[in-house]
């Protein structure tokens, strides 16, 4: 009982704080005569700060306990996510104290929220062979939505059209642990919750963009700038970062323009030097021995006293690490074999070129990421099996795969088994791609999957089918 009370005081004096900083904002740049629509304004303030308070203390909370149930690359990715929204929170509270700067100051302003974004995404990407990919990918591919503070007009749809990018990855681990572990389930709807949250937050105080203040002083060069003169803020106070350089005289002609590198997809890859296929080592097999590939240089390129760095070659992995099994750069392997399998363990098949996998017995998932020329033959797997980032796949099912997901992949043949019709197979940006049905003995019908549609308006709503030519 005196645990709640605590608790109730301590809340009421944060309410009283930032009241007393908001009040104190609005003397400072004012003459100092509140007026009734003043005190009104401060109240909306006072209920927008206490509404994303409630937002950190529900069900970020939440997700923070089953982030840390789970553990790992999860719990990493989960403290990352907390100190994102907490500079959020800082952000919100500077905007509701002072009138928006110019667009070139907002950007500077921004910079800590992108920042924090980019480090969440980079971590999935540096753990693409973490056996939990889908619950880093889920957040890596929603946590642009932090980004709403930069979007005009609608933030909230913004917020639920990134939330429906996480669905995408949150749906494969509620398949992969549906009967495994209820723990993912619960992290699953924690973190769904808090973009929900979001978006009523953002419906009630910010429905058609950002609302800074009107009658206080401009805002600060820096989100961390300390103030000069009045109370302190209410902690925990959030991680202060380093300054960085201004860059340039670059305009912003969008707020939301700050987000858009964040989700270029292929198109950062823009800025990489070209590569012919005379240096290219899977092109050049004598290249290969010789340890690193050599071209003509020019002036330009010559550099006193430096040598050649030789192209690293990765050492082929097939083991069994905690619940998965690593096949990693495998060459010219045509009697690669896994056989003691477990309900509860999952295949990770990377950068394997021009090779044959048997799975035997039943696993949890399996991956095939960044492979070329692969042959796998798998008997049962009783959540997905993915496909992504390679060519010429050729799948054999010999006993049950509930899904198929093929991702940007040239060239993939499925084998189905009788007793595996019922898959479904789902494939975006890929092409050739072919089903085949067993027709009898040794037998097989080739069907081809669509890769162009149609879309039409019927009147009340789009309707999407292939085309005669798909496939």
């Amino acid at each position: 009982m005196q645990a709640s009370l605590m608790e109730a005081l301590v809340e009421r004096l944060e309410q009283a704080v930032i009241r007393l900083e908001v009040v104190s904002a609005n003397l400072q740049g004012s003459s100092g005569n509140m007026t009734n629509g003043d005190i009104n304004g401060l109240n909306g303030v006072s209920q927008c700060m206490e509404a994303f308070d409630h937002l950190l203390r529900g069900p970020v909370c939440e997700y923070m306990k089953n982030s840390r149930t789970i553990g790992g690359d999860v719990a990493k990715h989960a403290e990352m996510v907390q100190n994102a929204l907490q500079v959020q929170r800082t952000f919100l509270k500077m905007a509701s104290a002072h009138q928006e700067p110019a667009q070139t100051e907002l950007a500077d302003l921004l910079r800590p929220i992108s920042e924090h974004i980019e480090e969440i995404q980079n971590f999935r990407e540096k753990n693409r062979s973490s056996h939990l990919f889908n619950h880093l990918s889920a957040v890596s591919e929603s946590i642009p939505a932090l980004g709403w503070v930069a979007v005009s007009q609608k933030p909230g749809p913004y917020v639920k059209e990134l939330n429906d990018a996480a669905m995408f990855y949150t749906n494969r681990v509620l398949k992969d642990y549906k009967d495994i572990d209820p723990c993912h389930a619960e992290w699953v709807h924690s973190y769904l919750s808090i973009w929900t949250e979001l978006q009523a937050f953002i419906k009630q105080h910010h429905t058609t963009g950002l609302v800074w203040s009107k009658t206080g002083p401009i805002a600060p060069p820096s989100l961390f700038t300390a103030p000069s003169a009045g109370p302190c803020p209410p902690p925990p106070p959030p991680p202060v970062f380093p300054d960085e350089q201004t860059k340039g005289d670059n305009s912003v002609a969008q707020r939301s323009a700050l987000f858009a590198q964040l989700n270029q997809g292929e198109a950062v890859t823009k800025g990489l030097k070209h590569v012919s296929d005379e240096q290219k080592t899977h092109k050049n097999p004598a290249l290969r021995s010789q340890g690193g590939v050599h071209h003509t240089s020019t002036s330009k390129d010559k550099v006193p006293g430096s040598t050649p760095t030789p192209v690293k070659k990765h050492s082929p992995i097939l083991e069994l690490e905690g619940k998965k099994w690593r096949v990693e750069h495998q060459e010219q392997a045509h009697t690669l074999l896994i056989e003691e399998t477990e309900l509860r363990q999952v295949v990770y098949v990377f950068s394997c070129t021009n090779s044959t996998l048997q799975i035997k017995g039943k696993v949890n998932s399996i991956i095939v990421d960044n492979c070329k020329k692969l042959g796998l033959v798998f008997h049962n797997v009783v959540g997905i099996l993915e496909v992504i980032n390679s060519r010429d796949i050729q799948l054999q099912v010999l006993g049950k795969v509930p899904t198929i997901s093929i991702n940007k992949t040239e060239g993939c043949h499925v084998y189905l088994s009788k007793e595996s019709l019922d898959c479904e197979i789902v494939s975006a940006k890929s092409s050739e791609m072919n089903i085949l049905v067993p027709q009898g003995d040794d037998e097989y019908k080739e069907f081809p999957v669509p890769e162009q549609f149609k879309t039409v308006w019927d009147g009340s709503k789009l309707v999407t089918e292939p085309t005669e030519i798909a496939g």
